[in-house]
């Protein structure tokens, strides 16, 4: 990681000694049902590496909480507790999903008077009808293939406590927004953003979708690793797709073997690498905590933000 010198790096073994007191409050049954495609985790993980994280996450929110009361003291007045916001980032296939799933279920069950909820960004993509009359289709999660300003007003509304609202739900099976169809998030006390563009800072926008964010993370690995992840889970979705003509994979699913790895070769070279390189990865320093993994999905490295 370049950016050491903003960060305390910290190897597994020192991290996993912060908290030791924790149980893991789910069972290995449980884990293996929230792990995304090809995505390595086990309950040593959980133990090692997620519970500290989670206490960490706690520090984050005591702090966040006595700066909103302190606020209400200064302005003698009441003012509603508005809730955690934790961003989510890193390259496709790094295990985003995973950690999301795994941390919203570990702050449920360990501050059970709290609403966690989930949401990606992906439901703020853009339709494909809608990138293909702008003419790019072929620049999916790409900054510009987001309606950021849907994306920002439905985080403003989470902020200041409004009811019950919409996200638009993408299938990954259909590669696509499912239209009429929403996620509807209800008051949460914390939420947890997972998506690529989550710290990003696009160009020519006053307000920035990390404003809104109290803790975040970057999962991180190097770029290869990414690569290889990424075609293990396409051949993964191609089998799943064999005998299933809805889904967006179906059309690549029975080509044979050589050119369906050409195929992602190719979307990864020249979409989502080049993705990595000018808009995710240069976000990796604005994050509080980079979680670093080598072979295998395996943590070994945490930094953690000095200031």
């Amino acid at each position: 990681m370049d950016e050491k010198m903003n960060y305390y790096a910290i190897d597994r073994k020192e991290w996993q000694d912060f908290y030791r007191d924790g149980v893991p409050p789910l069972s290995e049954n449980e884990l293996n049902r929230i792990k995304s495609f090809n995505d390595k985790i086990s309950m040593k993980d959980v133990q090692n590496i997620y519970i500290p994280l989670t206490h960490l996450a706690h520090i984050y929110m005591k702090e966040f909480e006595s700066l909103q009361l302190s606020k209400g003291l200064f302005l003698h007045s009441y003012l509603p507790m508005p809730p955690f916001i934790i961003g989510i980032a890193g390259s496709v296939a790094v295990g985003k999903s995973t950690t999301a799933r795994l941390l919203q279920i570990m702050l449920q069950r360990t501050f059970k008077r709290r609403n966690v909820e989930l949401i990606t960004t992906d439901g703020f993509l853009y339709p494909n009808k809608v990138l293909e009359k702008k003419g790019i289709l072929n620049h999916k999660g790409f900054p510009e293939s987001y309606d950021m300003e849907k994306l920002i007003n439905f985080l403003n509304n989470v902020k200041n406590n409004h009811e019950d609202l919409k996200v638009p739900l993408y299938s990954h099976s259909v590669y696509d927004i499912v239209e009429g169809e929403y996620e509807v998030i209800r008051q949460p006390d914390i939420l947890i953003v997972e998506g690529i563009n989550t710290l990003q800072l696009p160009a020519n926008q006053r307000i920035y979708v990390s404003d809104f964010f109290d803790f975040t993370i970057y999962i991180d690995a190097d770029p290869e690793l990414n690569k290889k992840w990424y075609l293990d889970r396409f051949m993964a979705l191609l089998e799943i797709a064999r005998t299933k003509p809805d889904n967006y994979y179906y059309q690549f699913a029975n080509w044979p073997l050589e050119k369906a790895k050409a195929l992602a070769e190719n979307v990864w070279e020249n979409i989502n690498l080049k993705n990595l390189n000018e808009y995710i990865l240069p976000t990796r320093s604005r994050a509080d905590v980079v979680m670093h993994k080598t072979d295998h999905h395996h943590i070994d490295k945490i930094y953690l933000r000095k200031y």
